[in-house]
């Protein structure tokens, strides 16, 4: 007998992170919520924090130690910038580290931007069962990663697929 996979449908945080940006103007905040929810997913918060180690940690571990929220977006704070501190924030929480979707982001957006993607550091990991991708601030680099994000959130993408470990 053979099971058709169903689609599970995901809690997520969108978080962007940012010194500049409001709520009226946060494009690639707004872009990963209409993304996810198009998807199918519920997007249950969404904050703005400053680019601030101590914020962004602080309101990351809150989501990831609640039992509602199974993925983070964070949009922001990811390049080389003096201010830019999302990836410090972030990887310390880690429990693993998702090593190939950084490179696969980076393979990706050289085609978009060319070696300008060296400087991303787009990263992603878990954390106590919740999937966080840190991605940059750029409206269109938010829609990159999504093309590579929205599969792994899917519970019908095969081989594997991250739903199982959320």
């Amino acid at each position: 007998m053979s099971r058709e996979k169903v689609f599970v449908p995901l809690n997520i945080a969108v978080l962007t992170v940012s010194d500049t940006r409001n709520r009226d103007t946060d494009t690639s905040g707004q872009a990963l919520q209409e993304l996810a929810e198009s998807a199918g997913h519920k997007v249950l918060d969404r904050a703005l924090v400053k680019d601030d180690i101590y914020q962004i940690r602080a309101l990351v571990s809150n989501w990831i130690a609640g039992d509602d929220i199974q993925v983070v977006l964070i949009t922001g704070g990811t390049g080389f910038a003096g201010r830019d501190s999302t990836v410090e924030a972030v990887t310390p929480l880690f429990d693993k580290t998702v090593v190939g979707f950084g490179e696969l982001f980076r393979q990706v957006s050289y085609r978009e931007i060319g070696s300008s993607t060296i400087q991303s550091r787009a990263t992603a990991g878990l954390a106590n069962r919740t999937l966080m991708f840190c991605l940059p601030g750029s409206t269109g680099a938010c829609k990159t990663a999504w093309t590579i994000i929205q599969e792994q959130l899917d519970s019908r993408h095969g081989p594997c697929n991250f739903v199982g470990q959320l």
